[in-house]
């Protein structure tokens, strides 16, 4: 996506463009409906009346108001675009991302809000950052264990999750898969979240990402054993070297200790169940790390992004999952 004129590049830039409810209407309204004609997202009718005095557009196919926040991520907020749009700016090139309270205090909302807003946000990232077609040419294909080491944690706590030593019990399993980049491209990767590591996780996942005439790299893991009867597979043992022939994993490796000092440092505290949130957002960074447009360019990715869905605070923390808000 082309960089914009005349737009901001640094965060004092973006708060002082955007504080003029005028532009951020106009900003909006431009990358939602580029062609210049505004339609009703409930019947996408094009027969509508703009109420300056509300910053509303009226239906006349189905009678109903909407404002530029329907149908995106931002449905249903009081905060006005002054806030949310340095907020997405802020989050999309944080390298190592962006606590709540961090957020909080630099646009004067609560931690909740903040936190709120950050899931959001990275809803629209997940699809910014997104690799559209199969990965070919040399992919490294490896997996990782997220959570908190057993040696700090209380006994109690130890006991509750199951853990006994310093290995992976208790800990979330995830997947990576790295296209190797060359003079005119870069690498991108893809990620997710494992219910388990057994092989046919893992080779269902290779196949539905990876094209068949791809090279993949792995280390010794005996559950890639199969891999090699319908790709051409090479392996590096990490008992004896990490890179052998030109065949290693470094480039997973180094996305893992990016994910990881981001969690560590940063977030802290991750729960399972939003972990493939905070994956989606590494993604992001590292995929559009070399964007051309460079900030402006990763921020109109993801703003791109925001249209289209929309997740609510009773899903985030599992509500509808409980029957109800906790008490």
């Amino acid at each position: 996506m082309q960089a914009l004129p005349n737009f901001p590049v640094t965060l004092i830039e973006a708060v002082r463009f955007f504080a003029d409810t005028e532009i951020a209407l106009a900003f909006m309204v431009s990358m939602r409906w580029s062609d210049g004609v505004v339609k009703c997202p409930r019947c996408t009718s094009e027969k509508v009346g703009f109420l300056s005095t509300r910053k509303l557009w009226k239906c006349k196919g189905c009678a109903k108001q909407f404002s530029v926040k329907v149908g995106t991520i931002f449905e249903d907020s009081p905060l006005g675009l002054d806030k949310w749009l340095p907020a997405v700016l802020v989050i999309v090139n944080s390298k190592n991302g962006t606590s709540s309270c961090e957020l909080a205090r630099s646009i004067g909302v609560t931690q909740k809000t903040a936190w709120f807003m950050l899931h959001r946000i990275r809803l629209a990232m997940q699809s910014g950052g997104l690799v559209k077609s199969q990965l070919t040419g040399t992919v490294e294909v490896d997996e990782s264990y997220i959570g908190g080491r057993g040696r700090f944690m209380h006994q109690k706590t130890k006991e509750h999750r199951g853990i006994k030593g310093c290995g992976m019990a208790g800990k979330t399993a995830v997947m990576g898969l790295l296209q190797h980049g060359d003079k005119e491209t870069v690498s991108k990767i893809i990620a997710d979240v494992l219910p388990s590591t057994f092989e046919r996780e893992l080779l269902g996942r290779i196949r539905r990402h990876v094209a068949p005439d791809a090279e993949i790299q792995t280390d010794a893991l005996t559950h890639y054993n199969d891999v090699s009867k319908e790709y051409a597979h090479k392996i590096v043992d990490h008992a004896v070297c990490y890179v052998k022939d030109g065949v290693h994993t470094n480039g997973l490796e180094h996305f893992w200790s990016l994910l990881k000092r981001s969690i560590k440092g940063t977030y802290v505290s991750v729960e399972p169940f939003h972990l493939f949130r905070y994956l989606g957002e590494q993604v992001f960074r590292f995929n559009e790390r070399k964007n051309t447009s460079g900030d402006q360019g990763r921020f109109l990715v993801a703003k791109a992004g925001v249209f289209g869905k929309r997740v609510t605070y009773r899903k985030l923390i599992g509500a509808d999952m409980m029957g109800g808000l906790p008490c």
